[in-house]
């Protein structure tokens, strides 16, 4: 995916449309509540009698994945020229390659 190094964006700390310098940063998703992640098997120690079938299974980790995803999530960063303040892209594009023209 193509994108110009400079774009007219609203800024909504000036609250005027002003020029935007964009760079990518690389996503860091650790989410340490997801389903098989170490620190809930650790939680879930104490429910009563019995594990109801939950820390029958290992954690995330454990478990063998197989190939990495061919398109991640893109994380685009603005940067105002005027009061130079950051912010992400609301919601990424999933794309293979990002280039900045």
């Amino acid at each position: 995916m193509k994108k110009p190094k400079i774009m007219r964006k609203f800024c909504p700390n000036c609250k005027t449309h002003t020029e935007h310098k964009i760079s990518s940063t690389k996503k860091k998703n650790k989410n340490v509540l997801s389903r098989g992640s170490k620190s809930r098997v650790k939680k879930r120690g104490s429910m009563g009698m019995g594990n109801h079938g939950r820390i029958s299974r290992p954690p995330v980790a454990k478990r063998k994945r197989v190939g990495a995803k061919l398109a991640k999530r893109t994380d685009i960063r603005y940067e105002c020229s005027e009061c130079k303040k950051q912010w992400c892209q609301r919601f990424g594009i999933k794309t293979k390659r990002l280039e900045f023209i």
